[in-house]
């Protein structure tokens, strides 16, 4: 069966066709689809706008339709960026300025109370936009006082891993998809997919 990704990233589909490998699925992406919607984001969680996105695009393509939301949440700042993590140094911020933003609203935070957390949905839709499934991961950490490691994107330069000892930009990719929220999530998308195949098929 053909699974449309909600996304036209080549590395998240890379990624999908990787955790996929063995099913009887194939990946498309939104980049074989140029007029699909964009659809606004305006849920207050992650996984409002996950199922968001993987509806509104199963119902424009006709195909089922897996899609994610992830962003990182710091207790200091009562769980923001939260959603917003895209969007926190505005509509055309870079990764380096989400991350000045955030250090700078950190600065007066002791170590102790550094704590932070990467989360990601997934939702998976059928062609008429009903959510079949969800699955979600996270991982703990702190942040950092300064950016650490060139690897990576958005807050892995100040997310600092402690069982690693490193932030996830200092890991090689193999590292942090050993850890990171996105992996754990589409391992539990993995799982739960398998048992929707037999009925999907027919």
């Amino acid at each position: 069966m053909r699974i449309l990704l909600a996304s036209a990233n080549p590395d998240k589909r890379a990624e999908l066709e990787k955790l996929l490998e063995g099913l009887p699925i194939e990946v498309l992406s939104l980049a074989q689809f140029p007029d699909a919607p964009q659809v606004v984001e305006d849920g207050e969680t992650f996984e409002e706008n996950a199922a968001k996105k993987a509806a509104e695009i199963a119902q424009y393509s006709g195909l089922h339709t897996v899609a994610d939301d992830s962003g990182l949440c710091v207790d200091a700042l009562d769980g923001a960026p939260g959603v917003q993590s895209a969007r926190y140094a505005g509509q055309h911020g870079t990764y380096k300025d989400v991350c000045k933003k955030l250090l700078l609203k950190m600065r007066y935070v002791p170590d102790e109370k550094r704590t932070a957390r990467f989360l990601c949905h997934i939702a998976f839709a059928d062609p008429e936009g009903n959510i079949l499934l969800t699955a979600k991961g996270s991982v703990e950490g702190l942040i950092t006082r300064q950016m650490r490691g060139g690897r990576g994107f958005g807050y892995d330069p100040v997310f600092l891993y402690p069982p690693a000892g490193k932030t996830f930009a200092q890991m090689t990719p193999e590292e942090k998809n050993r850890f990171s929220h996105r992996a754990r999530a589409m391992e539990e998308f993995r799982e739960k997919v398998k048992v929707f195949l037999p009925a999907l098929a027919q």
